[in-house]
């Protein structure tokens, strides 16, 4: 359990966790996902960058055992995957002062029970000497809550992120240099944790453009040493540029909506446009999330259930209107027995993302020719609006 040295004075004592399978009790993991922690030591004083979920404090206290003194805990953001470590760290060194946002003063205090005159405010831009070592404190508020903070070290060109430019994984190494990976990695997390914050980052990634940046170390995830690369990722991803595809996430009961999903993405297809479906029974959240960063379109297929839409897809409905993607347009297919107000549903669940809603597809029972044709109308509608957006 030593340290991994980044740089000269410069350190990783976080914690991979290999066997994490869901995350918020939400997101899955793949690949789990590791808690990084960073240690800066200066000619005069050395400072702790952020802590490790608490089920791994015995880890990070394991790395920081030969470390004698800890001038400065820099606490970016509150939540207990990057604070729950703090409390023990500063019992065993109790000359550290805990240092965050005025923002996150407040929510370390109520999260992790430190007393708020333990807890000293950072202002934005503001900078502690360490000797040779100069860390400036950058104010980046809602990435993803709204105290979070990051932490420039200029000598070494250094820029630690918490949560952004993160990802879920899992690794040895401190290093991912797959470009693949990284970059499905980094787009799962920016999806399922950072999309509905897009506006928020585009004005933060103007920001760091300012700073000359060879490192950037986030919280969560491998550390790059290549940060033009993701840095370019989250410039595309928070864009308002399109791609020219449908999202068709469905569920069925007795085939008949699953025919009319599959049926209307061949259509799609033949349209030149590219149709993914998620059949929500067994869909990974996290791939449905992350093909909702730049699709144009989606469609919600349904059968009816006591006269509304099937829970998989009021779920479904609920998490991309949270995750606010740059959706454009949407539309609803499905089956019913007798009747119902599915449509109506999920247009209503949906309202956060002010889309153009095209005309719904609705069958009595299973589909015969003409509701194929009203699914072919359905296709042609999405390819004529794809043409008029920015793709």
């Amino acid at each position: 359990m030593e340290p991994r040295k980044i740089s000269d004075g410069v350190f990783w004592v976080g914690a991979a966790d290999w066997d994490r399978r869901l995350f918020d009790g939400l997101i899955p993991l793949p690949n789990g996902t590791s808690y990084n922690a960073y240690l800066v030591e200066g000619g005069t004083r050395t400072a702790l960058i952020d802590g490790v979920d608490p089920t791994k404090t015995g880890v990070l206290l394991a790395r920081l055992s030969r470390v004698k003194r800890i001038d400065y805990i820099i606490s970016q953001h509150s939540e207990q995957d990057h604070s729950g470590a703090i409390p023990a760290v500063m019992e065993r060194h109790p000359e550290a002062k805990l240092l965050a946002s005025p923002k996150g003063k407040e929510l370390l205090s109520v999260h992790i029970g430190i007393p708020a005159e333990r807890i000293g405010a950072l202002a934005d831009n503001e900078t502690l000497d360490l000797g040779g070592k100069t860390l400036e404190f950058m104010h980046t508020p809602w990435v993803h809550w709204p105290e979070t903070a990051s932490t420039y070290l200029r000598e070494d060109r250094m820029l630690f992120t918490c949560d952004l430019f993160g990802s879920h994984l899992a690794a040895e190494g401190l290093y991912e240099k797959d470009d693949h990976l990284v970059c499905v990695a980094a787009r799962r997390y920016y999806a399922e944790v950072m999309m509905p914050f897009r506006a928020n980052i585009r004005r933060h990634l103007e920001r760091f453009a300012k700073l000359k940046i060879d490192v950037i170390a986030p919280s969560h995830g491998p550390v790059h040493t290549n940060p033009d690369r993701v840095v370019q990722y989250h410039g595309e991803w928070t864009s308002e540029k399109l791609s020219n595809d449908a999202v068709i996430a469905y569920s069925t009961m007795h085939g008949s909506t699953a025919i009319m999903a599959e049926y209307l993405a061949e259509a799609l297809a033949r349209n030149g446009v590219e149709a993914r479906l998620f059949n929500l029974a067994v869909t990974d959240l996290g791939e449905f999330a992350m093909s909702l960063v730049d699709a144009a379109t989606i469609v919600f297929g349904t059968p009816t259930i006591l006269a509304g839409a099937h829970p998989h897809v009021i779920s479904a409905a609920f998490l991309a209107n949270a995750l606010r993607p740059k959706l454009r347009f949407s539309s609803v297919i499905g089956s019913y027995g007798w009747g119902g107000k599915a449509v109506e549903q999920i247009n209503s669940m949906l309202s956060g993302l002010k889309l153009d809603a095209l005309n719904p597809v609705q069958v009595k029972g299973a589909p015969g020719p003409e509701d194929f044709k009203s699914l072919d109308t359905l296709a042609d509608c999405i390819a004529a609006k794809h043409s008029g957006a920015p793709l």
